[in-house]
């Protein structure tokens, strides 16, 4: 089996959640999902979780923080050029997610980061390796 990452996160509203997820270009694995939980796969090996509050709280004893006034993960999605980045913040903020860090160009790396409808921070980054290699930096 190949290793995979399922990132869980707890939503207010489970079918709003997964439309936003799909205006980002995230796919429904309808073989995982049910109206408590939705599975949105991101590649081959990372899907995100979105879970109701009360399914979330069965995996913990934990109390669920609300996002949008507290952070309890910063998330992060790659991407291959300037344009992705600047696509996937368009597409947040046309489904109703908040830019939160605005783009900017640090070096090598471009990015900046949104939340999603429920407060869940998502940065975006492009690492330009050719930078990298002309500024002497490992790559």
């Amino acid at each position: 089996m190949q290793k995979s990452i399922f990132v869980n996160l707890p939503v207010g509203n489970v079918a709003a959640a997964s439309a936003f997820y799909k205006a980002l270009g995230f796919d429904r694995n309808a073989g995982f999902s049910n109206d408590r939980a939705s599975a949105m796969v991101w590649s081959d090996t990372i899907s995100v979780m979105l879970l109701d509050h009360d399914f979330y709280a069965s995996f913990t004893d934990k109390r669920i923080i609300d996002p949008k006034t507290e952070s309890g993960v910063l998330l992060c999605l790659s991407f291959d050029s300037r344009e992705a980045v600047d696509q996937i913040h368009q597409r947040a903020i046309a489904a109703g997610g908040t830019e939160t860090r605005a783009r900017q160009q640090q070096g090598p790396m471009y990015g900046g980061a949104f939340e999603d409808p429920d407060g869940h921070v998502w940065e975006t980054v492009f690492l330009d390796m050719t930078a990298m290699k002309g500024s002497g930096g490992d790559a």
